[in-house]
């Protein structure tokens, strides 16, 4: 599978490439010969597609590497970094275009436009169109970052191709030139298309919420492998490039369960969440449900009353009681929307400890990671 996705990568850079090169060959001689910035600016701009196109192509093979001793994780977030490289690139022609057609108001040409001109300028368009719905597509298809983004900028390039033929069209009628203008209008859309490119690889650098579908439906696995599994709870998945995931995550079972029990449960959540979700699950930790005490659910019904009055608290979980010992334990879920997440917690487990004074209040605090 991960050989088919590498292919399919390859097969779509190498097409984007000859494609780009060959529109990038016509367009400068068009724009040379007819003294059109705007066509010129637009050849570059292929260029820049083209060599997006080879960094995508570098990334993939990079990523491809098997994990060794100094990343055991694997390689698979070079594709991010390649992502990253593309978006530099679209930003750096971008601001070199801007430069060249600011530099025509003050150098003004009149552009020549002949009919082979606007012929080639449509056929680049429907190239652009049909190249950029191909790539965006097949990038969606195999989850790869830099083929989505090339094919966002194939598509941005039909946009502005189209704008030059427009341009071409008033100064034939009107005989007045938007050269400069239009030059300029291209230049802020392309390092717009860059520094979005930018935002969203970045992102992904840092580290995304978990997409809700995924996280509702690995916690149904996980409470369909055993009846007695009362709840699911701190997902959290680590992202190592496209589809390489690698969590955690908590569940809630009988305080009756023996090691042998958890084992064996345990084992089969990360068997079936593989199988099932291609997530590789790193750890399964456990929290004990009172089934001894009576009181128990009780007690936990008054202190989730308490804790759910404060707004900012998403969930409680994890309780516990050792009447023994006298000690309560539960984790508290905070939300990002509090003004002080600190503060918050603080001031519910001071709730809690004036309503069970005779208790040691052992609350967690817990991020608001996944749906």
């Amino acid at each position: 599978m991960q050989q088919n996705r590498e292919r399919t990568i390859i097969r779509t850079s190498v097409l984007g490439i000859l494609a780009n090169i060959a529109l990038a060959v016509f367009k400068a001689t068009v724009g040379f010969l007819s003294n059109s910035i705007a066509i010129i600016l637009d050849a570059v701009n292929n260029l820049t597609d083209a060599l997006s196109s080879v960094v995508t192509i570098i990334g993939m093979k990079l990523a491809s590497k098997p994990a060794d001793k100094q990343h055991p994780f694997g390689h698979g977030r070079s594709e991010y970094i390649s992502a990253l490289v593309i978006s530099i690139i679209i930003m750096y022609a971008g601001l070199t275009a801007l430069i060249e057609s600011v530099k025509k108001f003050f150098e003004p040409s009149t552009p020549d436009y002949k009919p082979v001109t606007l012929i080639v300028v449509g056929m680049a368009i429907v190239v652009k169109i049909s190249l950029g719905l191909f790539v965006k597509s097949t990038g969606k298809r195999v989850n790869s970052d830099s083929l989505v983004a090339s094919g966002k900028d194939a598509l941005m390039d039909s946009v502005i191709a189209a704008s030059t033929l427009v341009a071409a069209a008033v100064f034939l009628i009107f005989g007045i030139s938007l050269e400069a203008y239009l030059g300029v209008i291209i230049s802020i859309a392309i390092i717009k298309a860059g520094y979005e490119t930018l935002q969203e690889t970045l992102s992904k650098i840092l580290g995304e919420r978990i997409d809700a579908n995924m996280a509702h439906a690995i916690k149904k696995t996980v409470l369909t492998i055993d009846p007695e599994i009362r709840g699911a709870y701190d997902l959290v998945l680590n992202n190592y490039g496209p589809d390489k995931h690698l969590g955690s995550i908590h569940i809630e079972v009988p305080d009756t369960w023996t090691a042998d029990k958890i084992d064996s449960v345990t084992r089969k959540i990360t068997s079936e969440i593989y199988h099932k979700h291609n997530v590789s699950m790193t750890a399964v930790g456990v929290y004990s449900v009172n089934t001894k005490h009576n009181s128990a659910a009780e007690i936990r019904s008054n202190v989730s009353k308490i804790v759910h009055e404060h707004k900012d608290i998403i969930q409680m979980h994890g309780f516990y009681i050792n009447e023994i010992e006298k000690i309560m334990r539960f984790d508290l879920v905070v939300s990002f929307d509090s003004p002080n997440m600190k503060t918050m917690y603080n001031h519910v487990l001071d709730d809690v400890r004036e309503a069970y004074p005779d208790y040691d209040i052992q609350a967690q605090f817990d991020f608001d990671v996944s749906d």
